[in-house]
């Protein structure tokens, strides 16, 4: 099915979200959507791969997401299992809506199984945040990621090198547009409403005097499944965190997976220490509140790479690729890995004075959603009528 916009026959752009970081990035982009003129419509998804009632109300209305027009429910489950059922309920939502196109971002389940069911009924597919390579086939993001990028028409990238990844792989360069990072057009938005580190320590009962030593303090999240799930790499990188804790004072906002294996693994003693403030996950203008006033930041997120490079605060991963280069060639970004001496020595170069402060790349301006908005509409246009 094809649609021809400047006929005045343009069906909805369906947006897809399913996960947390799919709201940051969708945000700015519906926004520039109801910007443009002629506005571009759309009709949002939530397909609910990862659903919390409280978070998700908070995150919307910290991002001034607009409430979804459908939300597919499919919870959590196997990434079989989970990818199957977002097909089966997305299919007959795109029978009844008729969209111009399926617009999905980043690289969750819901992103390659609403594209697989687009691609299957003759729907454009447009995959913002495309081209993004770690090289590493073990994670379940880089599938995602390389065969969602092989069926989408249009393809919007954050970096320029995301184009020569695309080419190797057989995509013409005429489906490639470079738009910048929409990630960091919702950092610019949140930006003057972040809550600082001292309104979020005192909201969960903890005192915000621990942080206004000499050396500030680190902010840390970990999640990733190569990080987490395993006993004794979990506990390796708790025994480095408590050791970082020695040298500044950390903040660590638990994700529910980290929680629950720390419990799990019987780890809790590594995390008992007045020096490392544990918070619950938080919303994303607490998140980003934390990250700004930090004097370091250690992660295994590929959206905090981002977000610290565009901040200006140093950032130490905890893994042993990236799909960001960017972040690390221009960024504030420096890969460690799960090795304990160069956690360790990455946050003594920080708290010296030496860590990265890099500059912020190129289109990372908070005008991203803009220049996708005004190209999907050409695209949109340029497409033939539906027949």
């Amino acid at each position: 099915m094809s649609v021809n916009a400047a006929s005045g026959e343009l069906g909805p752009v369906m947006c897809i979200v399913g996960a947390r970081p799919n709201f940051m990035k969708m945000a700015p982009i519906l926004r520039a959507f109801a910007a443009h003129e002629p506005p571009v419509p759309a009709l949002l998804v939530h397909t609910g791969q990862h659903y919390d009632a409280s978070m998700s109300d908070q995150l919307f209305a910290d991002l001034r997401l607009p409430r979804p027009d459908l939300n597919l429910e499919v919870g959590s489950g196997s990434h079989a299992v989970q990818t199957a059922e977002v097909m089966k309920r997305i299919e007959p939502a795109i029978d009844e809506h008729r969209p111009s196109c399926v617009l999905v971002v980043g690289d969750v389940n819901s992103t390659l199984a609403c594209a697989l069911v687009a691609v299957k009924k003759d729907v454009p597919v447009v995959h913002v945040e495309a081209g993004l390579r770690s090289g590493d086939r073990r994670m379940p993001e880089e599938i995602n990621r390389v065969l969602t990028d092989q069926i989408s028409d249009r393809l919007y990238t954050t970096e320029r090198s995301a184009l020569a990844n695309l080419l190797r792989e057989g995509i013409a360069e005429e489906r490639v547009c470079f738009a910048g990072n929409v990630m960091i057009d919702s950092l610019h938005a949140a930006r003057p409403q972040a809550r600082s580190a001292a309104e979020t320590l005192r909201a969960h009962g903890h005192d915000p005097a621990l942080l206004r030593g000499a050396m500030g303090y680190g902010a840390v999240t970990m999640h990733r499944p190569s990080n987490v799930d395993e006993p004794g790499t979990l506990r390796g990188l708790l025994q480095t965190l408590r050791r970082v804790a020695e040298r500044v004072p950390l903040v660590f906002a638990l994700h529910p997976r980290t929680r629950a294996n720390i419990e799990r693994f019987g780890l809790a003693g590594l995390v008992d220490d007045t020096r490392m403030i544990l918070l619950p996950p938080q919303g994303y203008l607490e998140m980003l509140g934390l990250m700004a006033g930090a004097s370091l930041v250690l992660t295994d997120s590929g959206g905090l790479q981002e977000e610290t490079t565009a901040l200006g605060v140093p950032c130490l991963t905890m893994r042993e690729n990236t799909e960001r280069p960017i972040t690390i060639e221009q960024g504030t970004n420096t890969m460690v890995g799960r090795d304990h001496a160069a956690i360790l020595a990455g946050v003594d170069e920080i708290l010296a004075g030496r860590g990265k402060r890099g500059r912020v790349p190129e289109n990372w301006d908070g005008h991203a959603a803009t220049r996708i908005a005004a190209d999907l509409w050409r695209w949109l246009a340029s497409r033939p009528a539906a027949s």
